[in-house]
């Protein structure tokens, strides 16, 4: 049962797809990105996942393809494991338990049997380079605790770390030096820049490395923004290089063109940059790639190239320097300002994306919807830059409408504040810019939020501002001759006693509005905007409000600065409860009566899931996080789940999704069905799971009619023969791969057998004769004209005892049986 398992926190998707360089098949297919736990394995034509690696239970440090079979793929973990994978059709193949973190991975040709590894033993900030020698084993779990020392004192990013010439030597960089290991003398060169600064304040800092394939050359990139070309590095003192410099800041990756006649590099400045022949003035470029590039990567084919980046991004480019596809994922902004939203209409995740923009994501596909401009202005890339921030947003009237706000403040007393509305098209699918206002309120907007009942005749929206008033926004005829313009105007001015408003909601019907002015919560009669009642608890500043939903309509939550929690009765105006809780996320759920709370303690996040009518919890559970979560959102399930159990049950209709302050995107569930099945079932089910394509809408119907039609004949007939895609060694004949598959002989006699009737199907004996009467006049009559029916029906009558199913002897049930245990294997001879 599913009540059995327990519930725990998962990664649910917008894990950085930026962490460590991309990886290219062989054939240039399919590109894999470390996710989080996860490797994901996407189409370089399509863009879509194929498959995601699931097996590790930490962080997914490194991945490299296995240089003696280009259908599987390496990765090495935090958990201490390297994994091997059959990356076509999504297998794990066999573990090697190391028992150390391994940072990053990587794997050389020539060496058959050993990967390298970045690992540290003694102290935290060393880091070293180790050879880990892989055993031969049949066993799907191997220890390799062989570990070779290579190199010491090197940094623990793999862009600092380089093969070079077919993995003769090893290039480490980490601050002002380099070394370089050669394998087969064993022996280390060390060269060493100046610390200083020199007139033009350059900073000879070394922040990545990359080697030549077949030449001795090695390339570095340093933060003054120049790349180094070093060669003679076999003597330390004939040793040169030579320098190239375009880019105006720091050089974040650099890589070799698999022929080595091209270097490519990137920095902050979102451009690629290819080097022809490693010259000054031989250089092609790439610009406009929207963020910051992170990593390289060049295919093994040398037909594609790609770039990482630092808004979670993925950019696949042909030779050519032409951009052919993208992979955006959840986009990681420096804060989270407008919190996390759920788009009415899409059901995508809406937050803060790249500067000046909300991003759509969706939670289903883990993938970016699209980004809508709010800001609209091109964003500059300067660090002493005060920009213009998006603060605030909100949806209404079930998606149709969409209000932000955004500011920008050099001084205190230099504010600039824009509120924008922006209405659903529904002809662009996108939203558009309908009202634009400036200044709405003196001092930054705390809150805004829309009344979202459902028999609200007008759209009405409320502003907080810390200038002591609330504002509502009502929309109006903003009419031309033609009367078909509208535009939003302001329809109230509210205050009490001049003090902060820090938070507005309205009730689920519409009918109350509640502004929290610092220590006090006001209520509002929604239609005369008469205020009706105050509360006042002086437990500190009321950081988070909400009204009760369904049969809890009738209470008002509160949380203040000082850790109380508060429920106030609105048909009694006095104080229901209230609990010491550090409450810093606080959501109800949109299709039950239930509240998530997330407190605050020294050891890390835990989660309280109750009800307002009663102080008790629903549901505990300790240590969700141990850093701080920002937001909270549930989110409706397309599907509702069956938790029977009571502490459980609050995940039957939505989903609850949290946002740390690392910016990791969690969430609650128990094992999926996923999990416990075979890769073989996986496929097996592949067909039932398929999406609903315009395809099927158009054909759909017409074959669920036809099923259901087959089903009934076959249940009205007298001895039903197995289906073929119901059985099982069909299935697994079908769909597993050929390269796995036993020999012919072998799955010949499993075939025969499987097509031969079971004990369970039913004698003539078991079967009344009446029956059999019956069945034999509609199968005469359907031969026969209708003007006759019943002159057949006589004929048959007649004859009918002749006809009669023959009923089966013992002996001739034993020579069945015998018949069956034949072993038909030479049919694959034939």
């Amino acid at each position: 049962m599913v009540e059995k398992e327990n519930i725990r926190v998962v990664r649910c998707g917008g894990s950085e797809l930026n962490f460590r360089r991309a990886v290219f098949s062989a054939d240039s297919k399919y590109i894999f990105c470390v996710s989080g736990d996860f490797v994901k394995v996407y189409s370089t034509v399509t863009e879509e996942c194929v498959h995601i690696l699931h097996g590790h239970r930490n962080l997914v440090t490194g991945i490299q393809l296995n240089p003696n079979n280009h259908l599987q793929l390496y990765s090495s973990s935090l958990d201490g494991t390297i994994k091997l994978w059959d990356y076509i059709d999504g297998i794990l193949i066999k573990t090697f338990t190391v028992g150390c973190k391994l940072h990053a991975l990587f794997t050389v040709a020539q060496a058959e049997d050993s990967v390298f590894a970045i690992v540290n033993k003694e102290k935290p900030d060393i880091f070293q380079l180790v050879s880990v020698k892989l055993p031969k084993s049949s066993s799907q779990e191997v220890e390799a605790k062989e570990l070779s020392f290579v190199l010491d004192y090197i940094n623990q990013s793999p862009k600092c770390i380089a093969f070079g010439n077919e993995g003769v030597y090893v290039a480490a960089v980490r601050e002002f030096y380099l070394s370089v290991y050669f394998f087969k003398k064993k022996t280390t060169s060390r060269f060493t820049l100046s610390s200083s600064r020199n007139k033009k304040h350059a900073k000879n800092n070394f922040t990545c490395v990359a080697c030549h394939p077949t030449e001795d050359c090695i390339a570095s990139g340093h933060m003054d923004g120049k790349i180094r070309l070093w060669r003679n590095f076999y003597d330390d003192k004939k040793y040169t290089y030579t320098c190239l410099h375009w880019h105006h800041d720091m050089v974040m990756d650099l890589a070799f063109s698999v022929t080595g006649t091209s270097l490519l590099s990137g920095g902050r400045e979102s451009v690629l940059v290819e080097w022809r022949d490693a010259t000054e003035k031989n250089k092609e470029f790439l610009p406009r790639l929207g963020a910051t590039i992170e990593h390289i990567s060049v295919s093994p084919a040398g037909d594609l190239f790609c770039t990482s980046h630092s808004d979670n991004k993925i950019i696949i480019i042909h030779r050519n320097l032409e951009a052919s596809a993208v992979i955006q994922g959840l986009v990681k902004d420096r804060s989270i300002f407008t919190g996390l939203m759920i788009d009415p209409r899409t059901k995508a995740l809406v937050l803060n994306g790249k500067p000046g923009h909300l991003q759509f994501y969706s939670l289903q596909s883990d993938k970016q919807l699209y980004n809508l401009d709010i800001i609209q202005q091109e964003y500059i890339n300067d660090y002493g830059l005060i920009q213009i921030e998006l603060t605030k947003a909100a949806f209404g009237c079930f998606g149709n409408w969409l209000a932000t706000v955004e500011q920008r403040q050099e001084k205190e007393t230099e504010l600039e504040l824009q509120m924008k509305l922006w209405m659903y098209n529904k002809k662009t699918q996108g939203f558009i810019l309908n009202t634009k206002i400036n200044m709405p309120h003196e001092d930054c907007i705390t809150a805004l939020c829309f009344c979202n009942a459902e028999k609200s005749e007008q759209p009405t929206l409320v502003t907080a501002s810390k200038d002591g008033y609330f504002k509502v926004w009502i929309l109006t005829d903003d009419s031309d001759i033609y009367k078909k313009a509208v535009g939003w105007t302001c329809d109230f001015v509210g205050s009490y006693h001049k003090y902060q408003a820090t938070n507005c909601c309205f009730s689920e019907d519409g009918s109350l509005l509640a502004v929290s002015f610092e220590e006090i919560v006001t209520i509002w009669d929604s239609i005369t905007w008469e205020l009706k009642c105050t509360f006042c608890q002086r437990a500190g500043k009321i950081r988070h409000l909400c009204f009760g939903r369904l049969t809890c309509s009738k209470y008002l939550l509160g949380a203040t600065e000082n850790g109380i929690l508060c429920c106030w009765n609105l048909l009694s105006c006095a104080l229901e409860w209230n609990a010491k809780l550090n409450v810093r996320v606080m959501e109800p759920d949109p299709n039950s009566e239930n509240i998530a709370a997330i407190s605050q303690s020294s050891v890390g996040s835990d989660l309280f899931v109750f009800k307002p009518s009663e102080p008790r919890p629903l549901y505990i559970q300790k240590g969700i996080s141990r850093e701080e979560v920002q937001w909270g959102v549930f989110v409706p399930r397309d599907v509702p789940e069956s938790f029977t159990s009571e502490a459980y049950q609050w995940l039957n209709r939505s989903q609850f999704y949290f946002l740390t302050k690392s910016q990791s995107l969690l969430t609650f569930s128990t094992k999926s069905p996923e999990e416990k099945l075979t890769p073989t079932s996986k496929q097996l089910l592949a067909e039932e799971s398929l999406p609903t394509t315009p395809f099927y809408f158009i054909l759909g119907k017409h074959r669920q009619l036809q099923d259901e039609k087959l089903n009934e004949t076959l249940e009205n007939e007298l001895v039903q023969l197995p289906l073929t895609e119901n059985i099982p060694a069909v299935s697994e004949l079908l769909h597993t791969p050929a390269h796995v598959l036993p020999s012919a002989a072998f799955l010949c006699s499993m075939f025969v057998n499987s097509l031969l009737l079971s004990k369970e199907t039913k004698s003539a004996k078991e079967i009344p004769e009446d029956v059999d009467m019956e069945e034999e006049k509609e199968s005469e009559d359907s031969d026969e004209e209708n003007d006759f029916i019943e002159k057949v029906q006589d004929t048959n009558n007649t004859g009918l005892g002749e006809d009669i199913i023959h009923q089966l002897s013992k002996s001739e049930e034993k020579e069945l049986r015998k018949f069956r245990k034949i072993d038909y294997s030479w049919i694959a001879a034939l």
